[in-house]
């Protein structure tokens, strides 16, 4: 995991396995994002077995992904409220972070 820090609240890092779930908690996250819609591509982690793991850990978790058309309304209000919702410190991730940080971004125009 090559985990990037936006800020005290958010961090960024590409895709994660249900093996990671148990370091990110360590590492004092209280709740994950995931921006990568399933099938993404071949061999990679469904989001319903991460989320399974990480609520036995604890962990806030929602699914807000984003596609190949990128950000819309809907997702950056879905993440408005996960933000608003969750606890803190959060993890967003994707397959390379880019996407979760871009939503993170166009949500702190809504939340002032």
């Amino acid at each position: 995991m090559d985990i990037r820090q936006i800020n005290d609240e958010y961090s960024v890092t590409g895709q994660i396995t249900v093996e990671d779930l148990d370091r990110i908690k360590a590492m004092g996250f209280k709740s994950i994002v995931c921006n990568r819609p399933d099938d993404e591509e071949p061999g990679q982690p469904k989001f319903a077995d991460i989320a399974a793991r990480a609520k036995e850990l604890g962990l806030d978790i929602r699914h807000i992904p984003v596609g190949r058309m990128g950000v819309d309304a809907e997702g950056v209000k879905a993440m408005v409220d996960a933000l608003d919702e969750f606890p803190r410190p959060m993890l967003g991730f994707c397959r390379s972070g880019a996407r979760s940080t871009a939503i993170y971004e166009k949500s702190q125009h809504i939340r002032g």
